[in-house]
This record gives C-alpha cells, structure tokens and sequence, in this order.
C-alpha cells in the first residue's frame, strides 16, 4: 500500500493519521507540490484533479481524503470507525461534508494564504473558520466525540485543519470543547502528528 502525500498538506494528514490509527504500513510517497510534481503527467494518471493525497491499495487506486478514509474503514472492517447503522453512517457522513466544506473554506485556506501564499481574503476566510469553530464548539458541548460516543473517521477528517488552526492566524484559544477534543485525538493509540511550521500565531495551551 502506497500513499502519495506531502508532509504540509492536511489532507494527506488525515490519511497518514488514519492509516497509522488502523496500524496499517504503508509506503509514503512525497509529493513535491512547490515542483508541481502533483500536476506532472504521471501523478495525474492516478489522479486527473491533479491533488493529494492519493492512495494505491496494490492497484486500487483511491483518491479524495475522505473517501480514502472511507475505503479504509471498509477494507479493514473497522465499524467503530464508520457505523454501519442508519443514523451512525449519517452522523459520520454529516461531518465529512463539513470537512470538505466549511473546514476547506475556513481554517485550510487561511492556512494555504500563510503557508502557501494562496491569494484569499485573509479576514474573509479568518472570519469562515471561526464561524465553523463556533459550531463545532458548541456540537461538542458535553460530549467527547464530534458523531458518536467514540472516535470515528468524522473526527479524523476534521482533525488536521483545525490543529493547525494558529499557522492560519486563527486563534483557537477561545474554544475549550475542541481544544479538548484535539488532545483525545492525540491521545489515541497510533496517533501521528501534523508537521508544524513556524508560520502565524502562538497556539492555544
């Protein structure tokens, strides 16, 4: 098993985290963004949208984080992970979707302006993220985990952007649910870390 990924990418985070979560080995392929290396012909044969992460299962070629996240879940059997009853999957999928939404719109491309250079409005995309904290803050009142009474794939999704969260200049200081939750996260058996950079503002304690 192969995973096409860059160290600073989220995305690809929450499929090295998963992977390493599962106790799965796999081979980490990086992916030199700053040489294209991601819009180069060849990597756009296992992905046409041309982004990361990417994975190859002997052949089966998965792209999109979340649905990477999904196939693991299913190859494994891991139904903690991903519930197979009604309500559990829909409370899951509920939570991709901010992944890929709000979470995108919001704390990842404040961090891409920073980390990246990316040309957003930088206060148009600090104000998206607070707006999805504030949510989710308030989603996790009482509760440890974001869908269901243990950790599922929704809170790795949601995990890697919102961890690096400050080198956005988005200040999770205010949110004592989620800054909560992070730790959980990070006290998981098998949990790997997201590559820091030194880039925006102090994180919260």
């Amino acid at each position: 098993m192969k995973l096409y990924y860059h160290p600073l990418s989220g995305h690809a985070h929450r499929a090295r985290l998963f992977l390493s979560l599962l106790g799965i080995k796999a081979e980490l392929v990086e992916v030199d963004l700053a040489a294209r290396a991601h819009k180069a012909p060849d990597f756009l044969k296992l992905n046409p949208f041309g982004q990361l992460p990417v994975l190859d299962d002997d052949g089966t070629v998965i792209a999109d984080s979340n649905a990477i996240l999904v196939y693991l879940a299913k190859k494994t059997g891991a139904r903690d992970w991903l519930p197979e009853d009604p309500k559990g999957a829909a409370a899951v999928q509920r939570w991709l979707s901010v992944a890929a939404g709000e979470i995108a719109y919001g704390p990842c491309a404040a961090r891409l302006v920073t980390v990246f250079g990316a040309k957003f409005d930088a206060d148009e995309v600090i104000t998206r993220a607070h707006v999805i904290l504030q949510r989710i803050e308030a989603a996790l009142e009482g509760r440890q985990w974001i869908a269901d009474d243990h950790p599922t794939i929704a809170d790795v999704a949601l995990y890697s952007y919102i961890d690096r969260a400050p080198e956005g200049n988005v200040d999770r200081s205010a949110y004592t649910n989620i800054n909560a939750w992070l730790k959980r996260v990070e006290a998981l058996p098998g949990f790997v870390a997201f590559q820091k950079t030194a880039i925006g503002i102090p994180e919260a304690a």
